[in-house]
């Protein structure tokens, strides 16, 4: 089987793609034949070895993926050869095949394709944790969602909307903006041309945002903080533009605002029960309608390059896929 492989840390350009054994499925694990696997902004930092969490090379990344269950190992008991299925590896989605746990496969709605079913888990799981769990999102509540074109801020857009939210998208471009209302933005700002603060100052009448989503981090982070409302909410996602923002405490203490950190990974892995529950629930929403998944960019794993590329230029609006076929 081919499978992308990163040989030692550092760029997408030294990853290789090898031809690997196909692996043979343990107790309470499947074989997978992998159609689709989605790209995220943490794919770039595992390879290059600045993620928190370490990998020694060789290995292959990808941590999501949607396919066909090829061959179950002894004791698998949720699923059976044929099933159409997302996967959650640690590692090994940017492959043609891969045995994962049955504990980290779920259905694939039969509404989404693998491509979608590729961009789904992590990216949705993500922002619905940070609305659910990490801050409980109201309806009415009003909501500033930075990167909001990128893979987990569109989704975010998508979530708060549905959860009743008012959704202020901020990106960088008019094309991202308009992605975000097609998303269901109530109201955008172009953080290029104005400042962020005063465009939510006036789009709030003074009063200031309850949530604030960041993804971004960076200058953007200190101008978000300050445009939290009294009590406010910030939840801290990552840091796609590199730089790690450090908060003035003083904000917080004068606003009575809290930040908190979103890393859905691990939440899901001591919370195994909650995770499921709340993919379950996406999942309804995505066949009610209330959700759509939107893959704007596909490659074919050959075109690895390219693809991450448009993750790491910042050009992504919605999700990135690599295909196996």
């Amino acid at each position: 089987m081919r499978a992308l492989v990163c040989t030692e840390y550092g760029p997408p350009e030294k990853l290789v793609i090898e031809n690997r054994p196909v692996p043979d499925p343990g107790e309470s694990e499947v074989l997978v034949s992998i159609k689709a696997a989605g790209i995220n902004f943490p794919d770039l930092l595992l390879i290059a070895g600045k993620y928190q969490v370490k990998v020694p090379p060789p290995f292959v990344p990808g941590n999501e993926a949607a396919g066909i269950i090829e061959m179950v190992g002894r004791g698998v008991t949720r699923f059976k050869v044929g099933d159409r299925v997302l996967i959650t590896p640690e590692a090994g989605g940017f492959a043609e095949k891969a045995v994962v746990s049955e504990q980290l496969c779920l259905p694939l709605p039969g509404s989404l394709s693998f491509e979608q079913g590729a961009g789904f888990t992590i990216t949705y799981a993500t922002s619905y944790h940070a609305f659910r769990q990490c801050t409980e999102l109201r309806a009415g509540e009003s909501v500033l969602i930075l990167g909001a074109a990128g893979g987990v801020g569109s989704t975010a857009v998508e979530i708060a909307k549905a959860l009743g939210a008012r959704v202020i998208a901020a990106a960088s471009s008019e094309q991202k903006l308009q992605f975000a209302r097609e998303a269901g933005a109530d109201e955008t700002i172009n953080y290029s041309e104005t400042n962020l603060r005063d465009a939510v100052r006036e789009l709030t009448d003074g009063s200031g945002v309850d949530v604030v989503y960041d993804p971004v981090g960076g200058e953007l982070a200190q101008l978000a903080l300050r445009s939290l409302a009294w009590r406010g909410r910030y939840l801290v996602i990552g840091f796609a533009c590199g730089d790690i923002p450090a908060f003035p405490a003083n904000i917080c203490l004068l606003k009575e605002a809290s930040i908190t950190g979103v890393w859905w990974g691990t939440w899901s892995h001591h919370n195994p029960g909650d995770s499921l529950q709340n993919m379950m629930e996406l999942v309804t929403m995505v066949e009610d309608g209330r959700l759509k998944p939107r893959v704007t960019e596909s490659f074919p794993l050959h075109q690895y390059t390219r693809a991450f590329a448009v993750i790491s230029e910042r050009r992504a609006r919605g999700k990135v896929v690599l295909t196996m076929d």
